[in-house]
């Protein structure tokens, strides 16, 4: 493995390459007794259409979340009741792009470790197990169609676009989910599950060459790359539909406002167009914007308003929402603050003080064992080097955030979705 060194953020960082092409980085943290460890793959709940050498697949929605479950069942027994059994704290997630697995446990880590490559490169699957699920998973789904805060974010996609996968639930639905067989989840494990489209992370004090040398050992199946995918056709650069309303058994009316933005590149762009989209929204939305002192101020907004920029394969958006009393008038408010900025920019401190806080925060979340994992896996399986951001922070200028937001946060980039108090849908 060789070492890398980050001097602005006082880290050292290995990085390694099996024959293969899965890649390994280690975060020795010296003197801590908890590791983590995190193995991803890109592949998430947008990867429904993919090429093998079979040709394209188009795969029911739901199978990276519904394999995610799968893969815990091994020949031998619960994945997660062996690796609790042996100390470790160990659990999953899959996300519209990438689906990683993970675990912390301050014993028994190179067991654990085997444990954690083992399963998820053998799967296991029966059609016993996945017929047992697919009634597992369907109540899951049937649950999560009663979360308000779920709903609206996904009618606002939605509304965003037109044909972008992003667009459907990433467990998918009860009809979408019965379709999967066990055939399925073979091929689908077969194309992302590879290797050279996967990432391991560990971050703690261990050995870095004894983690390369485990994961020669167990992760031996050969690296076919990174699978083709399909969108969809092209998208309008423009919302597709600027409202959508409906009702739920809410107590009070829950939106979310959104803009479309362009699709991210890869590599040091994605990254710098990533932490200009995080500034617009601190300097738009955050808890020290007079935007935000105005609406919470006027009784627009409760202390369950959130705000974020997102970037994925194809597609990124801003979205900020929450409780209100009256959407539009927060809609409104936020549209005219839009082109305040855009006509009159930043005041040169408060950018500054931004900008600074913004920065602090990303330095401070690398003290977590678990962001510096996640976030080190998911930069590299979008072409990003992650801890370089210092460099590429520090040279961003307040006109290009000014820019960003004239060009992309007006109303004819954005839409506003709605789930107002009632019996069912309006």
């Amino acid at each position: 493995m060789e070492e890398k060194r980050y001097d602005k953020l006082g880290m050292r960082l290995w990085r390694g390459e099996l024959e293969n092409g899965l890649r390994v980085y280690v975060d020795v943290r010296p003197g801590y007794g908890k590791q983590f460890a995190f193995f991803a793959t890109r592949y998430g709940g947008l990867d429904t259409r993919f090429q093998t050498q079979a040709g394209w697949q188009d795969t029911p929605a739901g199978v990276a979340h519904f394999l995610e479950h799968k893969l815990f069942d091994t020949k031998d027994g619960n994945a997660l009741q062996i690796m609790a059994a042996n100390g470790a704290d160990p659990n999953a997630f899959t996300s519209f792009d990438i689906t990683g697995y993970f675990f912390q446990c301050t014993q028994g880590f190179e067991e654990n470790l085997r444990t954690l490559l083992g399963f998820v490169t053998e799967p296991y699957f029966t059609p016993e197990s996945v017929a047992k699920e697919q009634g597992i998973i369907g109540q899951e789904i049937a649950m999560g169609d009663d979360e308000a805060d779920t709903e609206v974010f996904y009618d606002l996609l939605g509304c965003l676009y037109a044909h972008h996968p992003i667009r459907t639930h990433i467990a998918g639905t009860q009809a979408s989910i019965a379709q999967i067989t066990p055939q399925t989840l073979y091929t689908c494990h077969g194309a992302f599950y590879n290797p050279a489209n996967m990432v391991l992370t560990v971050v703690g004090d261990v050995d870095p060459e004894r983690v390369m040398a485990i994961a020669r050992e167990v992760v031996t199946a050969p690296g076919t790359g990174d699978p083709a995918r399909d969108y969809g056709p092209a998208e309008p650069v423009q919302a597709v539909t600027h409202s959508s309303r409906r009702t739920m058994a809410v107590s009070a009316p829950l939106f979310q406002l959104g803009f479309k933005l362009p699709a991210p590149g890869k590599g040091p762009d994605r990254l710098r167009a990533r932490l200009i989209g995080n500034l617009a929204g601190e300097l738009l939305a955050g808890d020290s914007s007079p935007l935000y002192a105005q609406l919470y101020e006027a009784g627009l907004i409760t202390r369950n308003f959130a705000y974020g920029y997102e970037d994925y394969p194809g597609c990124a958006f801003f979205a900020l929402g929450g409780e209100s009393r009256d959407p539009q008038a927060v809609e409104a408010k936020v549209l005219a603050e839009c082109a305040r900025l855009a006509a009159e920019g930043f005041d040169a401190a408060r950018f500054q003080r931004i900008k600074k806080a913004a920065y602090g925060g990303m330095v401070g979340q690398l003290n977590s064992f678990e962001d510096t994992a996640v976030e080190l896996a998911q930069a590299d399986l979008n072409g990003i080097e992650y801890l370089t951001f210092p460099e590429v922070f520090r040279s961003i200028t307040a006109d290009e955030v000014r820019e960003f937001i004239r060009a992309w946060f007006t109303e004819a980039q954005s839409a506003l979705a709605v789930i107002g108090p009632g019996g069912g849908e309006g």
